[in-house]
């Protein structure tokens, strides 16, 4: 892997399914008794978030002290950017406390790469989210939901990549940097991803992305083997993209109906937060093929193998001997 992860692009197949198969073994030590290992014993990772976030904030100072960082939490809200401090002396600032890694949400896209690649930040920067740009680990741990659900290997275990499965990304995809960083992780891991939108949400340039357009969710839902279900980003909008919400829902929700017009084995997923009744109903986000719960619990597994490769790398990430079995039993 590179030194940072700013964009899911950054990525190469084979850096996804290391990530992936990494994730796989540090979720074992969420079945164990005590759920910390000392891979990252002495290192400070900041979380350095500009906007709000719930799940994504938490994941990664779980993933964080599980490995036993030092944690940092630093919000906008009450600090001195709020008084008008600039991203630099904010980075420089962290710099001088030592920091190891900083993982980044910011408002602004852009602002992960800046840092990355300013001289203000010796460590390594993980992007959590920029503007209406990337969000790579949630790709990742979108990948790994799908890979947990839908692909089994030849011998019963894991398979690889997502190669052969079709993935639909439905709704504001304009807004969206989930879907941006979707498209790029799960083609380079092999899937075949349709994006449904009204043209509106729709960005200009979406025909040259690596997958196909449609505007008709009912006409992709047999084939597909993932459904991924996107929320309205209306604190981004500042025009009328629909109508209104219940034609939206009509249009682009996904319902029990329609759920039961996708393949058996088919899942359903969401990044949160959802907005129930507009892009998925109750019915649906609390029926076992919706892995909603499932992407926020591999979310830590699969931040924990981020900040592993960056910052950690040269051993298992999980000792397999008698005394470290002993000591986590």
């Amino acid at each position: 892997m590179k030194r940072h992860l700013i964009s899911a692009a950054d990525l190469t197949r084979d850096d996804a399914v290391l990530v992936l198969d990494t994730a796989e073994e540090l979720a074992r030590v969420a079945d164990r008794p005590i759920k910390k290992l000392p891979t990252l014993r002495g290192r400070t990772v900041v979380n350095l978030f500009f906007e709000d976030s719930t799940r994504t904030r938490i994941s990664f100072e779980a993933a964080a002290k599980r490995l036993s960082a030092d944690v940092i939490n630093f919000s906008a809200k009450g600090s001195s950017v709020s008084k008008g401090e600039s991203l630099k002396d904010t980075a420089l600032t962290l710099e001088a406390m030592g920091a190891d890694a900083v993982v980044i949400r910011h408002h602004d896209s852009g602002a992960p790469h800046r840092l990355a690649t300013s001289e203000w930040i010796g460590g390594a920067v993980v992007n959590a989210g920029d503007g209406t740009h990337e969000h790579p680990t949630q790709a990742l741990l979108d990948a790994f939901a799908i890979r947990r659900r839908l692909v089994a290997g030849p011998s019963g275990g894991l398979g690889k990549d997502l190669s052969g499965r079709r993935v639909t990304i439905v709704g504001d995809i304009l807004h969206s940097r989930v879907a941006r960083s979707n498209i790029h992780l799960l083609t380079t891991l092999g899937a075949q991803v349709t994006v449904v939108a009204p043209p509106t949400l729709l960005p200009v340039g979406a025909g040259v992305w690596p997958c196909e357009v449609s505007y008709d969710l009912d006409a992709v839902l047999p084939t597909s083997d993932a459904v991924m279900m996107l929320r309205v980003q209306r604190e981004r909008m500042n025009a009328a993209y629909f109508p209104t919400e219940r034609e939206y829902a009509r249009r682009y929700g996904l319902d029990g109906d329609r759920m039961a017009r996708m393949p058996e084995h088919a899942i359903v997923m969401h990044p949160g937060p959802m907005n129930r009744g507009m892009e998925i109903t109750a019915e649906v986000a609390d029926s076992p093929r919706c892995t909603a719960v499932e992407q926020v619990s591999g979310g830590v597994s699969v931040r924990m193998a981020v900040l592993y490769l960056l910052l950690g790398g040269s051993e298992p990430a999980v000792s397999t001997t008698r005394t470290e079995e002993n000591t986590l039993a």
